[in-house]
């Protein structure tokens, strides 16, 4: 597919989207938002991709939103940011629910919305030199792109309510110790490391992978026993699969699985 605003490649299983705005710091505004939708409908559609890469070009991941693209709306400002983050979230939210896993790795700074992004990745790596921040509230905006959602079941309500109301720039270390990133690396190796995970995880239980992405996502708001219910409906239908049957005979047999991410 074909893009404005990003890059996309799909090989091997892994689907790469490389944030493609650099001399705009990778910052949102429709077009953007419009791609990243796409491309995450591409991506959960196509039966090719059992893995998913986000980065981005430039020094920054990503700087949020584009408030040069918010001032140049004038009196449309109100119905523009309501389609800007209808269009972002429906991209957000179907990464978030597509089997294939979602591997983010992060440059430079991610402010705003990129830090909301960053959040939603199930593996998240940074690079040293990367840094954090929510910044809305310094523009005299909310939060939006899932991050009072996703946040404060990563690295929990207080850590998001300082993040969100004070906008205070993180390090990749305090990131990391908080749990909102996976693994920090060496800057220079950040997005050979990330390919190289994808690539792993392209060669995993595809609908594995996404039965606990589908769990996770429910359990903190079921009870125990709903949530214990989906778990035993989950296993279930993993037992009735090809990868799920090839992983107990390869382990029965003491061999390593081929899984097909069916």
């Amino acid at each position: 597919m074909t893009f404005d605003t990003l890059e996309m490649t799909i090989e091997n299983g892994v689907a790469h989207i490389v944030l493609n705005r650099p001399d705009n710091a990778n910052s949102l505004n429709l077009a953007l938002a419009q791609d990243y939708m796409n491309a995450a409908i591409e991506c959960d559609t196509n039966p090719d991709v059992r893995a998913v890469l986000l980065s981005a070009n430039g020094k920054m991941f990503c700087a949020g939103g584009d408030l040069g693209y918010m001032k140049d709306q004038g009196d449309r400002l109100v119905p523009a940011l309501k389609e800007l983050t209808a269009v972002l979230h429906a991209g957000i939210a179907t990464m978030s629910r597509m089997e294939a896993p979602l591997i983010i790795a992060v440059n430079g700074v991610a402010a705003g919305a990129g830090m909301s992004m960053a959040a939603t990745g199930d593996i998240v790596l940074a690079g040293e030199s990367s840094r954090f921040t929510m910044a809305y509230t310094a523009a005299g905006l909310a939060p939006d792109g899932g991050s009072s959602y996703f946040l404060p079941r990563v690295i929990g309500v207080r850590r998001t309510q300082e993040l969100m109301l004070t906008n205070r720039m993180i390090s990749a270390d305090e990131a990391l110790d908080w749990g909102l990133i996976t693994r920090i690396m060496p800057d220079e190796d950040l997005l050979d490391e990330a390919k190289k995970l994808a690539a792993i995880m392209a060669q995993g239980p595809t609908r594995a992978f996404g039965q606990v992405k589908h769990l996770l996502l429910e359990s903190l708001t079921n009870p125990l026993e709903t949530q214990m219910e989906l778990e035993s409906r989950a296993i279930t239908a993993m037992g009735a699969s090809e990868d799920g049957q090839e992983g107990i005979d390869a382990f029965h047999n003491k061999r390593k699985p081929e899984f097909k991410g069916r």
